[in-house]
């Protein structure tokens, strides 16, 4: 089966838990590492495994564009704004794991089919790919008036890039809510957990739904649904208790342990983050290989 090349541009914890990932993928081809430190121990892997390895950034890929065809930033929103310029004026795709929020912001869940020929893909953030499909889910059943998520996660798992990228989390999850879940008010909260030992990544999903259109039956159904769809992608993604309903308001518990691939299992905030940008990359370089095999079918005929 023909593949897409894919590079990884940032050599931290994110962009190295995706090079593991890459490796087991049937349609993306991982070919590059790309980062700003020489030292680094994502580069330093990607060395071991026999990857290219390019440590002068954006730039360094650029003269060197023919390595991929997709790039996977996991570097920083700010960062992101440039290299999205970039990766468009060398005819590249870029799946953004930045919440800059440039492109078309996809759960895979929900709107994957709708963007699958964009240039740009934003994978909101940790908690959005969390709880946007669960607000969805329900809105699929009730129409939700205002939703509001908690997404908290271990200190630990919380990086430079995740601390300085607070503000976009927030803004950036609570408009996916909004415009991907569905919801007409949305709120995003994360709260940072310094227990030790760590704790796995839990998120609660507070929905105030149309009364009158309220089938609880219907509901728990829905979300049940999208549990298992996620899980295809995220094993470790799972309700922590059914649904709870007092009057019109559902309120949802869940918890995601991370596959392990690179990253600790309690790291699910990051790992879910990873395999979404996998699971959405896969499905684009498939759409996009048949249309080049029927192209060039046409052609031959």
């Amino acid at each position: 089966m023909a593949k897409m090349k894919a590079a990884v541009l940032g050599s931290g914890n994110i962009g190295t838990d995706l090079m593991y990932k890459l490796q087991r993928s049937d349609v993306l081809e991982m070919t590059a590492m790309i980062g700003i430190d020489p030292e680094s121990e994502g580069l330093a892997r990607a060395r071991k495994l026999g990857y290219e390895t390019i440590d002068s950034g954006i730039q360094g890929f650029l003269e060197r564009t023919e390595l991929a065809d997709i790039v996977f930033d996991a570097t920083s929103a700010k960062s992101h704004i440039r290299h999205a310029k970039a990766l468009r004026g060398a005819d590249k795709i870029a799946m953004d794991l930045t919440p800059a929020a440039v492109g078309a912001l996809v759960v895979p869940s929900v709107n994957l089919q709708q963007h699958l020929d964009q240039d740009n893909v934003n994978l909101v953030t940790c908690g959005g790919q969390a709880t946007i499909p669960i607000v969805h889910s329900i809105g699929k059943v009730s129409p939700v008036q205002y939703a509001e998520i908690v997404a908290t996660i271990a200190s630990r798992s919380a990086g430079p890039g995740t601390r300085a990228n607070i503000d976009e989390f927030t803004e950036t999850t609570a408009r996916g809510i909004e415009h991907i879940g569905g919801a007409k008010r949305g709120k995003a909260i994360i709260i940072l957990n310094p227990a030790e030992p760590p704790i796995l990544m839990r998120d609660t999903v507070y929905a105030l739904v149309d009364p009158e259109r309220m089938d609880q039956e219907a509901i728990v159904k829905s979300i049940q649904e999208t549990v298992a769809y996620i899980q295809s992608y995220v094993p470790g993604y799972r309700l922590r208790t059914e649904p709870l309903f007092d009057g019109n308001k559902v309120t949802v518990f869940l918890e995601v342990e991370g596959a392990g691939d690179y990253l600790p299992k309690y790291s699910g905030n990051l790992d879910i983050m990873t395999a979404s940008a996998v699971k959405v990359a896969e499905e684009l370089a498939r759409h996009r290989l048949s249309g080049a095999a029927a192209l060039k079918g046409v052609k031959q005929a």
